[in-house]
């Protein structure tokens, strides 16, 4: 299965944090998942840190390395997707995630009960 992280996700399971919910816990420790961290939620993570509002000492390139996760760009068809979505949730990066979501046909791990109302699959 391949399953990408919302931020929050990605933080918790680097952190240890027992927030982040059972499921999605095992779903990104399972090997043979593909686990995949959107460069929409790493620029959020860098802005965040930038204005002092996060905390994340390494470099987000090495952590991805050594968790061997993988990096999911943003393509012609995420935009796409994302020009169609209605304004049920105002974050731009979490509307990235969901365009991904869509349009890779993956479900994403996340805390966040908006992103039901777009119909797209969560694991928590």
């Amino acid at each position: 299965m391949r399953l990408l992280l919302d931020t929050h996700a990605f933080l918790w399971w680097l952190d240890e944090s027992p927030v982040l919910g059972a499921t999605a816990r095992a779903a990104i420790r399972d090997p043979e998942n593909d686990i995949l961290i959107s460069i929409a939620a790493l620029w959020e993570l860098i802005i965040k840190r930038a204005l002092g509002k996060l905390s994340f000492p390494a470099d987000p390139e090495d952590v991805i390395y050594n968790e061997e996760f993988k990096v999911l760009p943003i393509t012609f068809a995420h935009l796409r997707c994302l020009g169609t979505l209605p304004l049920l949730h105002r974050d731009p990066f979490d509307r990235m995630l969901i365009a991904q979501s869509q349009a890779e046909g993956i479900p994403i791990a996340t805390a966040d009960g908006r992103f039901a109302a777009y119909g797209v699959a969560t694991i928590w």
